[in-house]
């Protein structure tokens, strides 16, 4: 059985961007495993960190990453795939103390592109993986950006399905695309998906909907708009899984 694994920063990333990708996979036979790289539970958050989680509804003592991975383990039911989650500290816990400073140019002092090199390389010697999927960084994140360093740095010799970041993709307020120029060489494809499987996957992150959708109805209204599509540059050759753009 082959194997496709999706290199997720955030407990949502892969859903959100690639979902219906990910369940069109699962259903065609494939062993699919999305590892989410940023899901450290850090005790005693303050600050910058603390509020983005009350500013979700959560009180200050509940675990918010453990809700989080909750989540991701019933979204990833919703598409049939296996989740692994990997323990490297979101950036709020790592020195960003503001949202501007999240879709800034990271850190001189920010290694975790490096712990995830590591961590991307075992999973790969462990896994042996016959494809993966990972963000384009569309919007600049750091979280994202230092993901695709990282993958940069591993040079994993796989075909790659670098999937567009959503909702980054819809929004005026995130336009940043840095790794356009290395990108653009590689051809834009159609993924096939499962839309309703990707939907239920979605729904499951119900932390993040008011946040980034304004609510469950905000994103149906999101997906609806969508028409269903997800895009990926490919990297390498996987002619049954895309078909041109």
């Amino acid at each position: 059985m082959p194997l496709a694994l999706a290199l997720s920063p955030h407990l949502d990333d892969a859903a959100f961007s690639a979902g219906g990708a990910l369940a069109r996979l699962a259903q065609e036979g494939w062993e699919v495993v999305v590892a989410t790289i940023f899901t450290a539970t850090v005790p005693h958050p303050s600050g910058f960190a603390l509020a983005c989680q009350t500013d979700k509804g959560l009180p200050p003592d509940a675990d918010y990453m453990a809700i989080r991975r909750a989540e991701d383990r019933e979204a990833c039911a919703a598409l049939r795939v296996r989740p692994l989650h990997l323990p490297l500290r979101e950036a709020p816990h790592r020195g960003y103390t503001s949202a501007a400073a999240l879709f800034a140019t990271p850190r001189a002092d920010d290694m975790a592109h490096l712990d995830a090199a590591e961590t991307i390389e075992r999973l790969l010697a462990t896994l042996r993986p016959d494809l993966l999927l990972a963000p384009q960084a569309i919007g600049g994140h750091v979280d994202h950006v230092l993901t695709v360093r990282a993958i940069q740095m591993v040079d994993p010799g796989l075909p790659i399905l670098w999937w567009r970041d959503f909702p980054y993709t819809t929004r005026a307020d995130t336009p940043h695309r840095p790794f356009e120029a290395m990108l653009s060489r590689f051809p834009e494809a159609a993924l096939p998906t499962d839309p309703a499987a990707k939907h239920a996957a979605c729904a499951a992150y119900a932390t993040q909907l008011g946040y980034q959708f304004g609510g469950p109805a905000g994103l149906a209204r999101a997906l609806a708009a969508t028409g269903g599509e997800e895009m990926a540059r490919a990297q390498g050759h996987a002619p049954a899984l895309t078909r041109a753009a």
